[in-house]
C-alpha cells in the first residue's frame, strides 16, 4: 500500500531538506519512493508544496485531494490551505507559527483566528506544536523542518528513531549535524 506525505510551507522554509531526508530514509528502509520537486512560489515567499510517496511500487510523486496520510506544515494557514488533500483518517503535523500572507501584510485581510481549533472542529486530527521555539532551543530557527521531522517520526513505529538520526547524519552538512539531531530529539519530545 502506498503512503503519502505532503510538506507545505511558505517560501521554501526547509522543505527541500525535509523531503530529501524523508526520501533518503524511506529508500534505506526498502520502499519505492517518489519525491516531487518543490512546487509553488518559493522564490517570492509564496505557498510551496512537496510530495513524498512511498510503498512497494510507486508510479508518480503527485498526491491528489483526499490522498495524503500526513500533511507536514511549517505554519498554520498553510495546513488549513491544504486540508482537503488529507485522507479521512490522515493527520496534520503543524508548527504553530503564523506567517502573514501578503493580504495580511498590506492590511487587506486578517490572519484567521484559531485555525487549529477550526480544523479539529471539522474532524481533522491535528498535532500542533511550537516548532520554532524548539528549533531556537536546538540552536537555529532554521531547524524548524527537523523539529517537524522529529514529530512526524513518532507516527512511524516501523522505522526506529535511530534510522531517522542516521538519515540526518547522511543528509545534513557535517557542521550542522549535532544541531539537527538536537532539533529532531526535541520534536520527538525527548
Amino acid at each position: 500500500m502506498t503512503k503519502n506525505i505532503m510538506i507545505v510551507g511558505v517560501g521554501g522554509q526547509g522543505s527541500l531538506l525535509a523531503s530529501k531526508l524523508l526520501g533518503h530514509l524511506l529508500l534505506t528502509q526498502g520502499y519505492d519512493v517518489k519525491v516531487s520537486e518543490v512546487h509553488g512560489m518559493s522564490q517570492r515567499g509564496g505557498s510551496v508544496v512537496t510530495y513524498v510517496r512511498f510503498g512497494e511500487k510507486v508510479y508518480s510523486p503527485v498526491i491528489d485531494k483526499g490522498e495524503a496520510d500526513f500533511i507536514v506544515s511549517f505554519e498554520k494557514l498553510e495546513a488549513a490551505r491544504y486540508v482537503e488533500y488529507l485522507k479521512k483518517d490522515g493527520r496534520i503535523v503543524v508548527n504553530t507559527q503564523e506567517i502573514d500572507p501578503m493580504p495580511v501584510i498590506t492590511g487587506a485581510a486578517r490572519y484567521p483566528e484559531d485555525l487549529v481549533g477550526k480544523m479539529e472542529g471539522a474532524g481533522v486530527q491535528v498535532d500542533a506544536m511550537d516548532c520554532l521555539s524548539l528549533a531556537e532551543e536546538a540552536g537555529s530557527a532554521k531547524a524548524v523542518n527537523i523539529v517537524l521531522m522529529g514529530r512526524l517520526s513518532k507516527y512511524f513505529d516501523e522505522i526506529p528513531a535511530e534510522k531517522w538520526r542516521q538519515a540526518i547524519r547522511e543528509c545534513v552538512p557535517e557542521k550542522y549535524v549535532e544541531l539537527n539531531l538536537k532539533a529532531f530529539a526535541l520534536g520527538r519530545g525527548e
